[in-house]
C-alpha cells in the first residue's frame, strides 16, 4: 500500500495529500473549498475533542451554542476586527428560493432580508452582544465560556484539514472583571493548549507571543504556540488572544465594581481547530502511511488471526477474546479483526496506512509455543513476545511510542532551530536548511512586512522564554535587544 503514496522527499505536499485520502482521514466534497471528514479522521478529532474538553472544564469552563448566523452590523462595531476578516466573509442575502416556472430553482428577488448576516468566521461580535445582558455587576464575572463550533472563512486555496472553507474547531470566550484576571486566562489556556500538543498529540511546540503584524484582529495581544513540521515549514497549532476592553466597548458591556464604579469588562478569546489533524500527519507520518500517538489513537492495538481453518480460529478466537477484556478493563482500545474477507497481508498493509500504534498476529505455532509476534507503527520494529504479561507489556509498549514519536519530533526541532545574524545568511538558510530561524527584528511593521515580502517568512513568535540580548536587526540594521523566531509556514 505505502506505493500507492508519493515519497515526502519527491512532493511533500502530495504526500500529505496521499495520506489524507488513502488513511481514509477526509475527503473533498461537492462544495468547493470544504471536506467530508471520513469516520477514520473525525474519530481522531472527537478524542482530541473529549481531551480538550475535559481539560477546558477542570479550568472552570462551561460549554454553550450560540448562533451560526451575525448580522453584519455587529462587524462594524470593532474596526480591527471586521478589517481582519472582511475578506474571507460568507454573506447571506435571501432568505427563499421559488420555482422559476421552467422547472429551475432559483432566488426570490423578493425575499431579500433587510440585514445581510455573516456566516459565522469567529464568534466574538454575537457573543458580546449576548453578554450585554448577562452582565451588570462584578458578582456576574469572570464569564468562562467555550464552544464547540463549525466556522467559515472563504478561503480561495485550500488543502484538507490545514485550510479549508469550513472547518471544525473550539473557541472560548471569557469575560473578567480586571486586566490581570484576563490576562492571566489568556496565558492560561495558551498552556493548556501546549499540554495538550506535547502530551496527547506528541508534538513539541514553542510558546510565544505574535507580533502586532500577526496578531489576531481586535487583540491587544495574541499568544501562539508553534510547531515544526517535518518539511520544515511552521505551523500555528492554537492561539489565545487578549482582547482587553475592545470588544465590551464596542457592545457597550459595563459591570458595577466592587468600588460601586461603572467599568468596562476586560476579555480574551482562545481556540484550536482540525488543523491539528494536519500537525499530527505532518509531524509524525512516513512513507508507508499515517502514525498515530497512541493516546489520540481511535484502535490503539489491533489483533489479526493467521489460521488455516475453522478450528484454529475458534482456538485463536478465545484467547483473543480473554486478552482484549484484559486490555479493555486497562483501558486500551482494541479491535479483533477476524473478517474472513480479506487476507492478512492485506489487514497488515490497512492497518499501516492508518497509523494503528500497534499490531498483533497470531497462529496456531504461536499458541503452541505461546508467543505473539507485535509490530510498533512508529519504528516498524516487529518482536516475538511471550503471552504471559502481555497486557502490562502492550501497556508499556504503547507508553514508549508516545514517548518516542515525542522525542523524535522534538529532536528534529531543536536540530531546525538555527541563529542568523545577516540577512544573506538568513536568506541561505530557508532555502537550504529551513526551520525556525532565530535572528534579530527591529520591532517595527515595516521591516516584518519587508522581510515577508522578500522571503515569504514571517515571525512566527516571540518565544516567551526569551532571553535579551543586545544585537542589530538582519534586516534594517537598527538596534535590537532580543531575537525572534522566522519561519515560512502553513
Amino acid at each position: 500500500m505505502s506505493k500507492e503514496i508519493t515519497s515526502r522527499e519527491a512532493d511533500y505536499s502530495q504526500w500529505y495529500n496521499d495520506i489524507v485520502l488513502k488513511a481514509d482521514l477526509a475527503e473533498h466534497s461537492a462544495v468547493r473549498g470544504c471536506m467530508v471528514i471520513k469516520p477514520n479522521g473525525y474519530a481522531i478529532w472527537e478524542k482530541m475533542q473529549a481531551i480538550l474538553d475535559k481539560m477546558f472544564k477542570d479550568t472552570g469552563h462551561q460549554n454553550a451554542y450560540f448562533p451560526l448566523f451575525i448580522p453584519k452590523s455587529f462587524f462594524s462595531k470593532e474596526a480591527s476586527h471586521v478589517e481582519g476578516f472582511a475578506t474571507e466573509c460568507a454573506v447571506v442575502t435571501h432568505y427563499r428560493l421559488k420555482n422559476d416556472g421552467n422547472g429551475n430553482i432559483i432566488v426570490d428577488e423578493t425575499a431579500k432580508l433587510e440585514e445581510e448576516l455573516i456566516v459565522r468566521p469567529t464568534s466574538e461580535t454575537i457573543i458580546w452582544n449576548t453578554y450585554k445582558g448577562w452582565i451588570q455587576s462584578y458578582r456576574d464575572l469572570p464569564i468562562l465560556i467555550n464552544q464547540w463550533a463549525n466556522v467559515v472563512r472563504w478561503e480561495m486555496r485550500t488543502r484538507l484539514f490545514l485550510r479549508t472553507a469550513e472547518f471544525l474547531w473550539q473557541e472560548g470566550h471569557t469575560a473578567h472583571a480586571t486586566a490581570e484576571e484576563a490576562i492571566e486566562e489568556t496565558e492560561r489556556m495558551l498552556h493548556i493548549y501546549a499540554d495538550f500538543a506535547e502530551n496527547w498529540l506528541a508534538v513539541p511546540v514553542i510558546r510565544g507571543r505574535k507580533s502586532p503584524n500577526e496578531r489576531f484582529a481586535g487583540a491587544l495581544d495574541t499568544y501562539c504556540i508553534e510547531a515544526l513540521m517535518q518539511d520544515g515549514k511552521a505551523l500555528q497549532a492554537g492561539t489565545s488572544h487578549f482582547l482587553g476592553q475592545n470588544f465590551a466597548k464596542a457592545f457597550d458591556v459595563k459591570f458595577t465594581g466592587r468600588d460601586g464604579k461603572l467599568d468596562h469588562v476586560w476579555a480574551t478569546s482562545w481556540g484550536v481547530s482540525t488543523r491539528l489533524m494536519g500537525a499530527l500527519i505532518m509531524a509524525h507520518s512516513d512513507d508507508s502511511g499515517l502514525i498515530i500517538p497512541p493516546k489520540l489513537a481511535p484502535i490503539q492495538v489491533v489483533i489479526v488471526p493467521i489460521y488455516k481453518n475453522d478450528e484454529d480460529l475458534s482456538k485463536i478466537s478465545s484467547y483473543v477474546n480473554e486478552l482484549s477484556l484484559r486490555l479493555k478493563g486497562m483501558g486500551i482500545s482494541v479491535k479483533y479483526d477476524d473478517r474472513d474477507t480479506q487476507r492478512p497481508g492485506f489487514k497488515f498493509a490497512d492497518y499501516e496506512m492508518k497509523g494503528v500504534p500497534v499490531r498483533i498476529a497470531i497462529g496456531g505455532r504461536d499458541l503452541e509455543n505461546k508467543t505473539v509476534e507485535i509490530a510498533r507503527r512508529d519504528t516498524k520494529l516487529k518482536q516475538t513476545v511471550p503471552q504471559e504479561g502481555l497486557d502490562i507489556y502492550i501497556a508499556k509498549l504503547l507508553e514508549d511510542i508516545q514517548q518516542c514519536m515525542f522525542n523524535k519530533a522534538l529532536a528534529y526541532r531543536d536540530e531546525h532551530i538555527t541563529e542568523a545574524n545577516s540577512y544573506e545568511e538568513f536568506q541561505e538558510l530557508l532555502d537550504t536548511k529551513a526551520g525556525f530561524i532565530s535572528a534579530h527584528w527591529d520591532g517595527t511593521p515595516e521591516t516584518e512586512q519587508k522581510i515577508k515580502e522578500e522571503t515569504k517568512a514571517t515571525i512566527r513568535c516571540i518565544p516567551l522564554d526569551n532571553k535579551l540580548e543586545d544585537g542589530i536587526c538582519i534586516y534594517s540594521g537598527k538596534p535590537s535587544i532580543q531575537r525572534v523566531l522566522f519561519a515560512r509556514a502553513y
